[in-house]
């Protein structure tokens, strides 16, 4: 692995940077990363937090992870505070403290980050994090991350519109959302919009977004997923589920 001093960092060119994150051995992206992190570049800090939380190019540390994205947040960086809170939801380098993470989604909503909004919209509408349950206040905030092209906050607006909770019942509005939800690429919007059409009687375009589901869903999404095809009179169509450990 390759070692970057202050006068390499400061050399190089966003163009050479986007090579080296692109085209270059990730390790070297990684590298450079941390250098910049240490330097005290926020983004970078950002960055190296996410690296060594997934493990990409570096040796996997999520405490450490946590660690740079509490020192890019605390230089208000907006998804190192939502991380932050990512990190104490799902206990990555840290016992889970729902709570806490509670605080720090909020602190990224407040920011007008698109995921903090989504992630506390989830702790108001779960009553989770000593949050008070509020699914009108998660909708508002849903709706406002939607309209910033968040796409997973799209697709549960889309859920509201279907159920009818807070808002009323609409079911082309909730079509509309999953069509985008799923457009954007997201398995939730992609399993919903498939299902609103087989109620449809639209069987051949409902195939289309179903199959593509198990590319990127999680293992109990796609048991959740059963259950509503076989609740609305299908059969289940995902076998050989992946056990999650």
């Amino acid at each position: 692995m390759k070692t970057y001093s202050a006068a390499d960092i400061a050399a190089t060119t966003p163009e050479q940077l986007a090579r080296l994150r692109e085209g270059g051995p990730l390790e070297d992206y990684a590298a450079w990363i941390r250098a910049a992190a240490e330097l005290g570049l926020v983004e970078a800090q950002a960055i190296h937090g996410q690296m060594l939380l997934d493990g990409a190019g570096v040796e996997r540390d999520q405490a450490e992870g946590l660690a740079w994205f509490k020192r890019a947040a605390n230089a208000d960086h907006a998804m190192a505070i939502n991380m932050v809170g990512r990190c104490y939801e799902n206990g990555w380098g840290v016992a889970p403290d729902d709570t806490v993470a509670a605080y720090w989604f909020r602190l990224a909503a407040d920011r007008g980050l698109d995921w903090g909004m989504y992630n506390y919209a989830h702790m108001l509408r779960s009553g989770r994090g000593g949050v008070a349950q509020n699914a009108a206040a998660a909708l508002a905030l849903y709706q406002q991350a939607a309209q910033a092209g968040h796409v997973k906050s799209i697709g549960v607006v889309g859920r509201y519109y279907e159920a009818g909770d807070v808002v009323a019942q609409d079911m082309e509005r909730a079509f509309d959302c999953y069509q985008r939800c799923a457009d954007g690429g997201d398995f939730r919007g992609m399993f919903h919009l498939g299902r609103l059409l087989l109620l449809r009687g639209r069987k051949e375009d409902a195939v289309q977004w179903l199959v593509r589901v198990p590319e990127t869903a999680t293992p109990a999404f796609l048991r959740e997923a059963n259950a509503m095809l076989q609740a609305s009179g299908f059969p289940a169509l995902y076998e050989d589920i992946p056990q999650e450990g």
